[in-house]
This record gives structure tokens, C-alpha cells and sequence, in this order.
């Protein structure tokens, strides 16, 4: 197959720049450990860093075409995040993009986040009038990017707004993963393991030319129709890493190793097979028909991955596509979401805004921190976790839940709500496995001359990304809330 015009960069330049290779810095964000890779630097500068970039180009553009504009004053940000991101993690974001001089203030409410599938699916929203749907029809979004994959159903509602019926799954198997077994095939058949080690660590540019010629050569086109497929790869820059037994080996065929159709397939479908098991998890979760399945993100453009989903569901989908350019549906989405901030008067009105999203499924059970009292011996003088919303629940934009509490002891003179949150249905204890601290609300109780009887009413209220607390003292009529204070291994961030 021919190659491109343009050469792998210079090793040379690449060695005297003794630059330190930083990506997929994202996954530090989300809860799987395993799968974070080794930095250089701290994940947050990481983070910083980039949304700086990002921003001093937005600043150039926006000083460039509208001079008269503000960037702090007049700039609202969309931010997209991964579903399965955490309240601790939303605000590692909003933290980071403060440091990076894109807002004001940690509390700026000129930075909004959205989530990428909710993005993708405002952005699906034009698509669904070429099919026609009535108002209550249901539609999946599977979205699939480089690293996670994640799919939502979403139901049509009136003017155009959508509600969530259930709740969001999503995993770690993007296209990247795809590129993972390619190197691994070539370590484990080839016998490169140590040279594909050493290449990366010291020509770091020259690995990721590798395997972007095999993204280009062989992962995009590939469909698994032509049984004649190939690709061949090129392998001599590894030669002068490789023992004398490797070189002998690879000498023998010229350092081209050709990859089949078969082999090939083999890379793409412990990946592909994990999607569609999501797939099928998601149709039984929902109990209603699905009309329509969009494909978005970068994996979304593979022929071969668009072409099992259609094969696998075809009977029980009636219409499985993509919009005319999946890889921008997020973007393209959170700009359309952005727009919905905009008042009469063309201005920024975030009071006045009214989501698109209409609704969402929670995928945590939110409670807070409750003394049990009483003479029983295994539940009294003891700590518990107190449900106010479940797992599961659709809520609304801007909908709370509450329940009303008052003091367990009679002279107390305050209170502290600490609000924590699982993965888990229910829970019992705080002292489970899975359980976190959200965040800490303290109020004043006066009054004790009337002991416990002080009912408060405490409420979590969730917004369109954010949560707050609230609690009214049912006595006097003082309203407290909060920003969270979240406590993090490394440092506090005192901001949510």
C-alpha cells in the first residue's frame, strides 16, 4: 500500500528537544486505576496546561474577529465531560480551568459543563426530523471515541427537549484500545516486545508514526467485507533496537510484517464484541422501542464497527446511522447547548436559560450522615447512611429531593449535614465500601430551649451539571447553602 508523502519526524530533533510525552491524562479523572498510564508530571498541571493552550487560541479568534468583547465578561464556555465522570472530578475540571485563566472565579458561572453523551445527543436532535418521530419516541446514542465508549437513550419531548429513561452505561474501549492490540500483536508475534519498549521511551514520535500509519493504512478502511485485505508494515526504524536473534528474524522478511484481513479482525473484535454486549444491556434496560440508534464519535466513522452494530440489531432497531460528521457531534453539540444560554437581547442569560436537557437518570444514590439513636445495640449511638435520592431516579432540570431532619441531641447548637454519595442502590452504613464524601453543609440551630423538636428541611437540588445543598430551619426560617467541600488526596479544592 503506498505511504504517505511526508516521513516520520527527525530523531534527531526529536531527542535534543528532551521533551516528556503527556497524554490520555483524562483517565486520571475517572475511577479506573488500572488503566491510568505513567505521567511525567502531575495529572492536574496536565490539565492545566492544555486548557490554557485551548485558551489562549479562543482569546486570539474572539480578540481577532470581536475586539470588542470580553473574554471573562462576555465568553460563555461549554465544557464537555465524560459520563462517568465524578462530583470530585467536575470539580477538578472547574478548578483547572480557573488556573488556566479561563474564568474569573472557581465559581464563574461563565463556564457550564454538559456531558459528552448529552452533547452528542442535542446534536442528533436535527437528524431525528429526518426520521419523522412523534413526541415520546425513544433513541440511543452510542458514542463511541478514542478511549470510552458510552450509550444513553434519550426520549423526544416537547420543543425539542429530551429526558434520559435510563440510566447511562459506557466502558473503557474506544478505538485506542484497537491500536493497543495492534502493538501488542507485534510484540507477541514478532518477538519486538524490548524494541517497541525502547523506541517508544526514547523516540517517542517515531512510535505514535507507527501507529498512526496503521490507523491510516488499515483501522479506518477496514470493514471485514474484503477477505483480501492487507496491510503491510514497515518496521525497519526498529532495527538498531533489536537483539541479534530479533534482527536475524526480522532481516528474513525485509522488517515488512503483512497483516491480513484475519488478523486484522482479530484486533478489532474483543473491542467491537464488548459494544455490542453494551448494546444489548442498554435495549433490555429500556422498555420501550427504540427507533433509532445513532453512531458518533471519532470510532463511530469505522465501516466495520458501524457494520456489526447494523448486522446484530437490525431486527430490533429500525433505523441505525450516523450524523454527516460523527467526530464533531460533542463539539458541535455543546456549541447548540451554549446557544440556549442566550437572552432576548442576544446577551448571556444563564438565570433565564432553559436546558435542553429536560431530564436525566442519576447513576448515584445520594444520602447524608445521620446518628442513630436509641437503645438497640447494633444500630444505636452509631453512624448511618440516610438515602435522599436513589440510583436510577429520572429527575428533572433544577429538581430537588429532601427530607426533614432535626437534631439528635438537644443541645446543639448547630449542625453539620456531610452529603455522600455510591454507586450502590442502597447503603446502609458510610462506612461501606464505595461510599464518598461529596461535600459538608453546616447550619446554625438556636433555639434549644425546644431540644429536638427543630425540624430542618434538608433538599440536594440538580441542576443542569451541578448539585446544591439546602436546608431551612423550619423555626426561625434561615436558609443556608453551599458550595461542596470536596477533600481530595493531593489537596482541597473548596469550590464545586
Amino acid at each position: 500500500m503506498n505511504g504517505p508523502e511526508k516521513g516520520p519526524p527527525s530523531r534527531r530533533s526529536e531527542r535534543d528537544e528532551r521533551a516528556y510525552v503527556v497524554e490520555l491524562f483524562k483517565l486520571y479523572l475517572g475511577e479506573e486505576h488500572q488503566r491510568r498510564p505513567h505521567l511525567a508530571v502531575n495529572y492536574e498541571r496536565a490539565i492545566i496546561d492544555y486548557l490554557r493552550e485551548i485558551g489562549i487560541c479562543i482569546k486570539e479568534k474572539i480578540t481577532t474577529n470581536f475586539p470588542e468583547i470580553g473574554f471573562l465578561e462576555n465568553v460563555l464556555l461549554v465544557l464537555t465531560i465524560p459520563a462517568e465522570y465524578s462530583e470530585e472530578a467536575k470539580a477538578t475540571m472547574r478548578d483547572c480551568a480557573y488556573k488556566a485563566g479561563l474564568i474569573r472565579d472557581r465559581t464563574s458561572e461563565q463556564l457550564q459543563f454538559t456531558t459528552e453523551p448529552e452533547a452528542a445527543a442535542i446534536y442528533c436532535i436535527d437528524s431525528l426530523r429526518e426520521h419523522d418521530l412523534d413526541v415520546g419516541a425513544t433513541f440511543m446514542i452510542v458514542d463511541c471515541g478514542g478511549g470510552t465508549v458510552d450509550l444513553t437513550t434519550r426520549k423526544l419531548l416537547e420543543g425539542g427537549r429530551l429526558g434520559e429513561i435510563t440510566e447511562r452505561i459506557g466502558d473503557y474501549c474506544g478505538s485506542t484500545f484497537i491500536d493497543a492490540e495492534f502493538i501488542k500483536y507485534l510484540k507477541n508475534e514478532h518477538n519486538l516486545g524490548d524494541a517497541i519498549d525502547s523506541m517508544e521511551i526514547n523516540y517517542y514520535g517515531q512510535m505514535q508514526y507507527l501507529i498512526q500509519e496503521f490507523c491510516r493504512y488499515a483501522k479506518l478502511p477496514f470493514t471485514g467485507d474484503d477477505p483480501n485485505f492487507y496491510y503491510e508494515v514497515d518496521l525497519e526504524v526498529l532495527s538498531e533496537y533489536a537483539n541479534d536473534e530479533v534482527k536475524e528474524a526480522m532481516g528474513a522478511i525485509d522488517w515488512v510484517v503483512k497483516l491480513d484481513s484475519a488478523t486484522i479482525k482479530s484486533m478489532f473484535d474483543p473491542i467491537v464484541e464488548r459494544i455490542l454486549r453494551m448494546i444489548h444491556i442498554q435495549l433490555d434496560n429500556s422498555h420501550e422501542e427504540c427507533s433509532v440508534m445513532f453512531l458518533v464519535g471519532g470510532f463511530g466513522q469505522s465501516a466495520y464497527l458501524r457494520n456489526r452494530i447494523r448486522q446484530e440489531f437490525q431486527h430490533r432497531v429500525r433505523n441505525i446511522s450516523a450524523p454527516t460528521n460523527p467526530i464533531a457531534a460533542i463539539s458541535r453539540g455543546a456549541a447548540i447547548y451554549g446557544r440556549s444560554f442566550r437572552g432576548a437581547d442576544g446577551m448571556i442569560d444563564i438565570d433565564g436559560m432553559k436546558s435542553i436537557i429536560d431530564s436525566r437518570v442519576l447513576k448515584f444514590t445520594y444520602g447524608v450522615k445521620v446518628l442513630s439513636v436509641g437503645s438497640d445495640e447494633e444500630t444505636g449511638g452509631k453512624f448511618r447512611f440516610s438515602t435522599i435520592v436513589q440510583k436510577g431516579t429520572e429527575v428533572s432540570t433544577d429538581e430537588g429531593f429532601g427530607r426533614e431532619f432535626s437534631p439528635a441531641l438537644p443541645f446543639q447548637k448547630s449542625a453539620l449535614f456531610e452529603i455522600y454519595y455510591t454507586r450502590r442502590y442502597e447503603a446502609k452504613s458510610i462506612d461501606e465500601p464505595g461510599i464518598r464524601l461529596l461535600g459538608k453543609l453546616k447550619i446554625d440551630l438556636p433555639d434549644v430551649n425546644l431540644g429536638t423538636e427543630r425540624p430542618v428541611a434538608f433538599r440536594l437540588t440538580f441542576g443542569r451539571m451541578e448539585i446544591t445543598a439546602t436546608a431551612n430551619n423550619k423555626i426561625n426560617g434561615q436558609s443556608y447553602q453551599t458550595t461542596f467541600e470536596i477533600d481530595r488526596e493531593e489537596q482541597r479544592i473548596n469550590t464545586f
